[in-house]
C-alpha cells in the first residue's frame, strides 16, 4: 500500500489555488474524496462564501496568540494575519489517509521543513502566476524591475477578484489587496523548496475556471497536472526552480 502523504498546494494569494481545489472535486471526485482537508486557525475575518470550521477555524487574534504557549501548536504570522495548526491533529489525520493543505507558501514551507513532520511523505506543489521562461526573459531586461512586475500582476488579479466579490471597494479592501500583492514576490522566492512548480495565468480572477462546462486555458491545464500528480504519475509541463532563481533584495 502506498504511503500516506501530506499534500501541499501553495502559491500567492489569488493565483488560483481555491478554484483548482474546487475543480478537482467537480471533475475528479474520486481523487478529491481521498483527501482530508487540513483546516488551520486564522485570525482574519471570513471572505464572502467562506465557512467557519470548514475553510478555516476563524478565531480572535488573542485566542490564537495563546496557542504559542502550547507545545503541539505552530503559530505563524502570515501577511499580518495569525494562522496556526495543531501538530497532534495533523498526525492523527495522516494516520487515516492523505491530508491536503491548500494555502499560503509560508505555511507550506513550514509543513515541508518542520522537524516534527519529517517522518511523513510529502507531495508539494507551488502555483506561480508566471512561468520560469517568462521570469527568465524578464530578468534579462536591464530596465525590468522583477519584484515590481510580479506585484503589479498580482495587484491586478486581486483587484478583479475583490471587485467581483464586493463591488465597490473600501479603503480597507484596497489596503488588503496591496498587502497581498506586495507579499507575492517573497512567496515566489520559496517556490524552489517545492517538488513541482505549475505556471498558471488563470488566477481566481479568471472566468476560465467556471464560465464553461470544463476549465479552459491554463485553468484546465493546471487541473490536469494537479490530477496526474495526485495519481502519482508524471505531469508533463511542471517546472523545477533552483534556489537562486528568485532572489529577494533585503532593504
Amino acid at each position: 500500500m502506498p504511503r500516506r502523504r501530506l499534500i501541499i498546494l501553495s502559491g500567492p494569494s489569488c493565483v488560483g489555488k481555491s478554484p483548482l481545489a474546487k475543480a478537482l472535486g467537480q471533475f475528479f471526485p474520486d481523487l478529491h474524496k481521498k483527501l482530508q482537508p487540513l483546516v488551520l486557525y486564522n485570525s482574519r475575518s471570513p471572505r464572502p462564501g467562506e465557512k467557519n470550521d470548514e475553510d478555516y477555524h476563524f478565531r480572535r487574534r488573542e485566542e490564537i496568540e495563546k496557542f504559542r504557549d502550547k507545545d503541539n501548536y505552530i503559530v505563524m504570522d502570515v501577511r499580518g494575519d495569525l494562522q496556526a495548526f495543531d501538530i497532534k491533529e495533523l498526525s492523527e489525520l495522516l494516520a487515516k489517509g492523505d491530508l491536503f493543505f491548500e494555502g499560503n507558501p509560508f505555511i507550506g514551507e513550514t509543513l515541508l521543513s518542520h522537524p516534527k513532520l519529517s517522518k511523513f511523505k510529502r507531495l508539494s506543489m507551488f502555483v506561480s502566476p508566471l512561468s520560469r521562461e517568462e521570469l527568465s526573459l524578464l530578468k534579462e531586461q536591464p530596465q525590468a524591475d522583477l519584484e515590481s512586475l510580479v506585484t503589479d500582476v498580482m495587484r491586478r488579479k486581486l483587484l478583479r477578484r475583490t471587485q467581483r466579490q464586493k463591488g465597490v471597494l473600501s479603503l480597507k479592501d484596497l489596503e488588503e489587496v496591496e498587502r497581498r500583492a506586495k507579499s507575492a514576490f517573497r512567496e515566489l522566492a520559496l517556490a524552489h523548496k517545492f517538488d513541482h512548480v505549475i505556471a498558471n495565468h488563470d488566477g481566481e480572477d479568471s472566468e476560465n475556471w467556471s464560465a464553461f462546462y470544463y476549465p479552459l486555458g491554463d485553468a484546465g491545464r493546471t487541473l490536469r497536472m494537479f490530477a496526474q500528480l495526485l495519481k502519482r504519475n508524471k505531469a508533463e509541463g511542471t517546472e523545477r526552480w533552483e534556489k537562486d532563481f528568485i532572489v529577494v533584495k533585503e532593504n
